[in-house]
Formats: structure tokens, sequence, C-alpha cells
């Protein structure tokens, strides 16, 4: 049995057979679960914080640019596949929060490189700030955001294929502002999807619902950037 043995759960609510130790019990594992899910997604963000900063002293990490995305994704892969070999997962993610630093040291290289620390330093206070406000929302409200999955889903297949096809061919930076606004709505959204699924134990293992927090925070830190990269160029 996991941490938080959802279909043990399940069962036995159904017969109605909880006595008040066991039901004590499942509310501390719950209690561990969460608690170890927001230490290794703390953990990530700062190990993700050095490969950044590791990253802006080496100026040759943009020739792997590419490189340290496609080992992004076969991190991310890996980490489904080793879900059920507690060690291995945790080194995963930890793999993955360095290599996705590296990645992010080039972009935000680009705007500090320009003279735009500044935007890079709102960027990160208003993600803080906004996913801080939607965990307390998600943590705190009665609605349910746990059946979004499919809609968000979706939407992000939408925004990804869009990106790519302006990045690639249409080059229209009007098309950009609009795909970085409904990124930022979307992994918005995702943050108090993913929240609340954490706190009711919904995911396998607290590297599952770690990695899904540090994806929400990176993304929406990206897309905030980029939203504010456009409108400070725009007014010099």
């Amino acid at each position: 049995m996991g941490l938080y043995d959802r279909e043990y759960v399940k069962n036995r609510s159904q017969t109605g057979s909880f006595t008040d130790v066991e039901v004590e019990s499942q509310k501390g594992d719950l209690a561990t679960f969460i608690k170890q899910t927001y230490q290794l997604f703390a953990g990530s963000l700062l190990v993700g914080a050095a490969g950044a900063y590791v990253g802006m002293g080496i100026p040759a990490i943009k020739e792997f640019y590419w490189g340290l995305v496609i080992l992004e994704f076969a991190l991310i892969f890996g980490i489904g596949f080793a879900k059920n070999k507690p060690g291995l997962n945790m080194f995963m993610l930890f793999a993955f929060a360095l290599v996705s630093g590296l990645t992010m040291s080039v972009i935000v290289d680009t705007y500090v490189s320009a003279g735009a620390g500044g935007v890079v330093a709102n960027a990160l206070i208003l993600t803080t700030v906004a996913f801080g406000a939607l965990s307390m929302f998600a943590m705190n409200t009665t609605r349910d955001f746990t059946t979004m999955g499919k809609f968000l889903f979706i939407t992000l297949i939408v925004v990804v294929v869009g990106s790519l096809l302006n990045v690639f061919w249409l080059h229209n930076p009007w098309m950009q502002v609009g795909i970085a606004s409904i990124s930022a709505i979307l992994f918005s959204a995702f943050i108090l999807y993913d929240t609340q699924n954490i706190i009711r134990g919904n995911y396998a293992t607290p590297v599952d619902g770690a990695l899904a927090l540090y994806l929400d925070f990176i993304n929406l830190f990206i897309t905030l950037l980029q939203i504010l990269g456009i409108f400070g160029s725009s007014d010099d």
C-alpha cells in the first residue's frame, strides 16, 4: 500500500466499514503525502534555480539548448516509468529540475543581456504571488477543479501546436501575445487542478505531484516573462 491508497479508501467507504482508528490513519497518511509533495516541489525549485544560475555562467550552453529540451522530455517520461521505484523517481525529478534550470538559463540570459533583468524579476515575483494565491484558493474553495483534466489537456495541445506554427512558420507577434496570454490562464488553471488533486491524494506518489506543480510554476513564469517582455519592448 502506498502513502495514500485511494482504492482502499474508496472500497471501504462504499461498505461504510471505517473505524475511527482507520479514519485517523488515512488522514495522517494524506497529510504526510501532501507534506512530502510540497517539500519535493520546493526542493525542485531550488535545484532548478541553481541550474539556471550555473547555466548563465556557461556561454556555450546555448549550443546545447535543443539537446537539453529533448533531455527534459526524456526525464519526464522516465519519472513516469520509475513511479513505483522510490529513490530513482526522486533522483530523476531533481535531474529534470536541474536540466530545466539549465534550459531556463538560456531564456533568462537573453533578457538579462538585453538589459531587461527587471522584467525577469517582475515575472518571477508575479509567478510566485499568483502561484501562492491560486494554491490557497484551490485549498479553501468548495468548487471542484479536478474535473477539468480533459479540457486542460486539449487546450494545452492547441497552445503547443499554435506556438510551434508561430515559431517556425507564421512569425506573428500578435499571435505570440495571444498564445502567451492564453497560456498564462491555462497554467493558472493547472495550478488549481493540480493543487486539488494533491490535497485529495489523487497522485500515485509525492514525486508525481511535485513534478506537476513544478511544471505549472515554470510554465507560468515563462508565459509571464514573454508577456512582460513583449509589452516592455513595445514601450521602448
